[in-house]
């Protein structure tokens, strides 16, 4: 598929998302009742479908989830001149926080219900500098391991080329989340 034919199937896709959670409860964080008994990718699945919140920093940094399978969660953004550092890219901040989203989601998606996880450690690469001519970035994260206390997941910035722009990985933490947080 061409460049622009993918952009344009991103930007399509965007829009019916942004629809169905805009129609929903909006930003902010979903309650212990919201999520019992629930896991992970049903969370996940949920937030897409427009009946959880989602995180108020989609909005303030203009990224947003568009995707999620088990083990897998895509997130698109569109760098803008708010990103922008004082040498005219995308700062590597904006760069970090679509990736952490992705990895961290990926891992999100392999959680049992009661079980939930931290971010212990994020290494990314910048391999190509980001300005808005990108109209639309993909940060595809995907698990390697998800273990009882450990998780490890990967994740790639492109654009809708298949231009790389950065990659990274994470190590989480895994543990059993209180039992009034489950209830």
């Amino acid at each position: 598929m061409a460049s622009t034919d993918t952009l344009t199937q991103w930007i399509d896709e965007e829009r019916a998302l942004m629809a169905r959670v805009d129609a929903g409860p909006g930003p902010g964080v979903a309650t212990p009742e919201q999520i019992a008994g629930k896991t992970g990718l049903q969370v996940m699945q949920a937030m897409l479908r427009g009946e959880l919140p989602f995180p108020a920093i989609a909005r303030t940094l203009d990224f947003m989830l568009i995707e999620v399978g088990e083990g897998s969660a895509i997130f698109q953004g569109t760098p803008g001149a708010a990103h922008l550092n004082p040498m005219g890219t995308v700062h590597g901040g904006w760069f970090a926080t679509l990736l952490d989203s992705a990895v961290g989601c990926a891992v999100h998606t392999c959680m049992p219900a009661g079980r939930a996880y931290t971010t212990a450690e994020l290494s990314m690469n910048i391999v190509r500098a980001l300005t808005p001519k990108v109209q639309r970035v993909r940060a595809e994260g995907r698990i390697l391991h998800c273990g009882r206390q450990l998780a490890t997941a990967d994740a790639r910035l492109v654009g809708p080329d298949g231009t790389l722009y950065a990659h990274a990985t994470t190590t989480c933490l895994v543990f059993e989340l209180p039992a009034q947080s489950r209830a």
